[in-house]
Parts: C-alpha cells; structure tokens; sequence
C-alpha cells in the first residue's frame, strides 16, 4: 500500500509565544510525505537533511494509538519539501501532520480501524512536536493553518479556534536571509516582556484586521528577537499590503498585490538572501 499527503506551511500574523494567543495563514510552500507499507520496521527520510526524530515520533504515536507493534508491521516513509526549515514558516508542523495523517490512513485501512479525524491528527502531530522539542508553545496556531489552509485565530494553551476561515488568494513573498534559527533558542521570558503590546496586536487578529495585526506583530518581535525591522517597512513603503517577520524568524513575509509584487521583490534584492514568490494556501493538508 502506497499513500502521499502534501501539507502546507504557515505564515505568522499573531506569535503565540507572548500570550499564549495566536494567528497564522496557510502559504503555498509545502512538505509532500509519500509513505508505504514495509518489513517490519519504521523507516523515515527527507530530502533536506533534517534529523529523523520527529518524522520517527510520529509514527509511532500512531502505532501506539492503534496498539500496532513494529514487530507485526512496517511502514518507510520519506518528504520532499519547498518549505525552508527553521525559518518561522511552520516547516515541523507541516511535516509532523503530513506524517501523522499518511500513517493513520494507512495503518487503519490495513487493520480495518477507524482513521484519526482531523483534530486528533492535529493534536497527536503537536504533541509528538512538543516531545521533540521543536516548539515552544505548541503551535496550535501553525498547525491549524498548515492543516486547513486559510487564515486562524487561535488560543494555544487550549487548543481552541477563535477564527477559523478562507483568506483572500493573494500573491505572497517570503525574505530568506543567509542565515537560520531555531526557535529553541529564542528566549521565551524575554518576548512575554511584549505581551502587553503583542495583545493589541492579538486584538486586531479578532476583529480580521488581519494586516494591522501582522505588521504590528512583525515589528514586535523583530526588534525583541534582534531582527532588521527595516525588511519590513521597505516592503511595505515598496507597496506591500502587510510585512513582518515569521515566527521567530529568520524569514520575512510580505503579503503584495499583483501591482506591488514586483517593486517588493525589487525592493528585498538588496538584502543577501533569496526572495520566494508564493500565495496563500485555501486547501491544506490533502490525501492525495
């Protein structure tokens, strides 16, 4: 049995890291996770040279959750991603639930069993991201845009949408510098010394003032995190709708219109990097 499941990154609006509180949008850059059945054993490999242990975390919570042992069944799986890792673009929650939800599939039709719904896939992915230490408050947030594409306002400590919907199909261009972080090594107690400004930001998410939300959040944390907030204002003075900085970085996103995407682009060319032209993503985590 063969199965392949392609699932999207996300774009910040809101950091959850300050209050717990979140926002992000489904972009078109993805991870494509083909898997099928094998010997008895689990066998995992990416494209990027990433550590396994998440794609490995994965899978056997699922074998656990269907009391399935390695000794009576296999299963070899292996992503190829557009997503840059480490970058603020929810490259481990793309790829943790493209695993969770091509193993599920498989694993509850080869032993007749019911299939995880979406919200379980969800939050068996976020837990085996939280055990692998590659988040720091969950990413209820990233995890849901990346699954259902489209644009979420979230409460991560509860795990609950306060938004979730379709967003406007626009052009999207995402600022790579040469350089990577890790959100593991961002210091969570010095971003909540900004909740009281990271709120107001929350507060514009809620009312879908979505661009307010992400430029002021942008700017929020690019200068609490060290970034060169000027990225972001010289795509927005280059007629950029929105810009801020992703996640805890190190990538910058801009939403632009047809008319604006090349002068933004223009405008990015003098920063040592690379520029990805992509869009909003509306479609999700889909079992292809």
């Amino acid at each position: 049995m063969k199965k392949i499941v392609r699932s999207p990154g996300s774009a910040t609006i809101i950091n959850a890291i300050a209050t717990g509180f979140g926002s992000a949008f489904g972009i078109g850059l993805d991870i494509v996770c083909e898997a099928k059945t094998s010997s008895n054993s689990i066998k995992c490999s990416n494209d990027v040279g990433a550590d396994n242990s998440l794609m490995e975390l994965c899978v056997k919570k699922v074998f656990d959750y269907y009391n399935v042992s390695e000794d009576e069944f296999g299963i070899d799986l292996k992503t190829n991603s557009s997503l840059p890792m480490a970058s603020g673009l929810s490259s481990s929650s793309a790829s943790s639930n493209a695993i969770v939800k091509v193993t599920s599939s498989i694993v509850s039709q080869e032993f007749d069993l019911k299939p995880l719904d979406d919200l379980e896939i969800i939050n068996m992915a976020i837990d085996a991201s939280l055990d692998a230490g590659v988040t720091i408050t969950g990413s209820f947030d990233d995890a849901t845009a990346s699954y259902f594409g489209g644009v979420v306002v979230t409460d991560n400590k509860n795990r609950e949408f306060i938004i979730k919907e379709k967003m406007q199909d626009y052009p999207i261009l995402i600022y790579m510098p040469n350089f990577y972080s890790k959100s593991g090594d961002s210091n969570p107690e010095r971003m909540k010394l900004l909740a009281p400004l990271v709120e107001t930001a929350f507060e514009f998410a809620k009312q879908k003032d979505y661009f307010k939300a992400l430029n002021l959040n942008g700017l929020i944390y690019a200068a609490t995190l060290g970034f060169d907030s000027t990225i972001a204002v010289d795509a927005l003075q280059a007629g950029a709708i929105a810009s801020g900085l992703s996640g805890t970085g190190s990538s910058f996103v801009a939403v632009v219109s047809d008319d604006s995407i090349d002068d933004v682009e223009q405008a990015w060319a003098k920063y040592e990097g690379r520029v990805i032209r992509t869009k909003v993503d509306n479609d999700g985590c889909i079992l292809k």
